[in-house]
């Protein structure tokens, strides 16, 4: 269930930073007077709906809580390992959140990688760290999930 709610919120996140893009692209003035906001938030936005929203709300809460329930093996909803694959997404958000107040945010617009050389290194490591945070994550509920059919099976 948490990862439902987190999924929710994150989905209710990154759907008011897409109405902040959208009506910043449909005005003729610029509301940010700033391309590195603009293109951070777009990165952010881009984060939050991948990693944020969809992944805990498939693999987390559908994946690890809903298919054990419905075939009716409640002793693998909520073990270990899919407890510790939530906890390191809310620290991951922070970092995230963080690279927006440092002085120099990672603004490569629509992609984060390219032109690393160029960054602030503080910034670069709280987007990167932040990124490994979530894949770990997703590859522990993963592995939860796929030991949870296993057990199933057997």
């Amino acid at each position: 269930i948490m990862y439902l709610i987190f999924g929710i919120w994150s989905g209710m996140l990154g759907m008011s930073m897409s109405f902040i893009i959208r009506i910043e692209l449909m005005n003729l003035n610029n509301n940010f007077n700033n391309n590195m906001i603009y293109y951070m938030m777009i990165t952010i936005h881009a984060f939050i709906m991948i990693f944020f929203m969809t992944m805990p709300i498939i693999i987390g809460s559908l994946g690890n809580w809903l298919l054990p329930l419905m075939l009716s093996s409640s002793d693998l909803m909520f073990p270990r390992l899919n407890n510790f694959s939530f906890w390191l997404l809310l620290p991951s958000l922070m970092l995230m959140i963080l690279n927006l107040f440092v002085n120099n945010n990672i603004n490569t617009g629509w992609t984060l990688y390219p032109p690393l050389i160029n960054q602030n290194l503080i910034t670069l490591n709280f987007i990167i760290f932040s990124l490994h945070l979530n894949g770990l994550s997703s590859i522990f509920s993963s592995i939860n999930f796929l030991s949870s059919i296993f057990i199933i099976n057997n």
